[in-house]
């Protein structure tokens, strides 16, 4: 049996393709879900066509978002609590079709090389890394994603790489080394991207999402930020999607006055009507990487304002990498248009490789 260990909305979207394309091939896989995130599952689940999660890793009726890292050593606690108590139950489910057991983990949440743990230590099973081998070359930037990616390499049986680059970075790593050609992010987009959009939107339009630990801990930098995107919705319109951290920031250091009907404050938005917004969008402006691959996938211009980025689709053709910069964001903002691309979306199709190799391995 195949269980998915995943926490977070953005890991739910990444594997809903995998999930599919494993289920196309007769075997059902489970999601086990550890509660990083916990507002918006529901209706991720529902878009995406994931069933509910087999197992809930924290009580369903305790979780709650993880809003801040004070609050991941008491998470932490409950899922070894209750992965340990349940480990009998946990390894008849993964042995209930005859078939080897197989744990799959993403990308680099918290999740990611506890999940690996969970799998390896706790139930014995065998590990795959979905997204595995990015590497930013620091530990501190990003904090803590470089450890957990790092961490969960050294417990990894199977890594699918998206590109050779993070191929390479897994040379010399145990176990067997995939390349999938692309993240599985592509597939995700491709069950989004038809979607229709939502009203009242400006005709032309920026999008801007700021969201990580990273650049909300230095005020200086957030509130520069801002400012930049504030002066270029003086010539478009900038629409800025803050979940409930960022909104807690710009209350607390007193920016609400830049937020207008040219730079809108706009609610953070569910993957199926986020994604056609970037597809709308003449530019984004992003302290994320998973929406640094969507917007190299789909030709969008995009500045990714962070000092390093583990990713690298799109980097020197339609993704500048500011460094935190605010003179190389004005820059790009000052020349966007030349920086539009080619959709690469029936390129790549991630998620039949790793469903192929896990046919070809045994386990579905």
């Amino acid at each position: 049996m195949i269980s998915f260990i995943v926490g977070t909305t953005a890991e739910l979207i990444k594997i809903a393709p995998v999930f599919h394309a494993i289920a196309e091939r007769g075997t059902e896989p489970k999601i086990w879900f550890t509660a990083q995130h916990v507002d918006e599952v529901a209706d991720v689940l529902s878009d995406l066509r994931l069933p509910e999660p087999d197992v809930w890793l924290v009580p369903r009726e305790r979780a709650h978002n993880l809003e801040t890292p004070a609050q991941v050593p008491g998470w932490a606690a409950a899922v070894a609590k209750s992965a340990w108590t349940r480990r009998s139950e946990l390894k008849a489910i993964l042995a209930a079709d005859g078939r080897p057991p197989l744990v799959m983990v993403h990308g680099d949440t918290f999740t990611t090389p506890y999940g690996a743990l969970i799998g390896k230590r706790v139930l014995g099973a065998r590990v795959a890394h979905v997204e595995a081998g990015t590497r930013s070359g620091s530990l501190l930037s990003p904090l803590p994603e470089e450890l957990n990616r790092k961490i969960a390499a050294k417990l990894v049986d199977i890594h699918f790489a998206p590109t050779p680059r993070e191929v390479e970075n897994l040379r010399g790593a145990r176990g067997v080394v995939v390349d999938t050609e692309a993240n599985t992010a592509i597939d995700a987009m491709r069950l989004a991207i038809g979607q229709p959009v939502m009203e009242g939107l400006p005709e032309r339009f920026g999008l801007a999402t700021l969201h990580r630990f990273e650049l909300l801990s230095r005020p200086e930098k957030y509130r520069e930020a801002l400012e930049i995107l504030r002066e270029e919705s003086r010539k478009l319109p900038v629409l800025y999607m803050a979940g409930a951290p960022e909104r807690e920031k710009i209350e607390r250091l007193d920016l609400h006055g830049l937020f207008d009907e040219q730079f809108q404050l706009r609610p953070k938005q569910r993957y199926l009507k986020f994604l056609p917004l970037i597809a709308r969008a003449e530019y984004v402006v992003t302290d994320s990487g998973g929406l640094q691959e969507e917007c190299g996938y789909l030709g969008t211009p995009c500045a990714i304002h962070r000092h390093r980025t583990e990713r690298h689709v799109g980097i020197g053709q339609n993704i500048v990498l500011t460094e935190m910069r605010g003179d190389t964001l004005r820059e790009f903002l000052a020349d966007y248009p030349s920086r539009r691309g080619a959709s690469l979306m029936e390129k790549y199709h991630p998620s039949e490789i790793i469903a192929d190799t896990l046919t070809q391995l045994g386990y579905c």
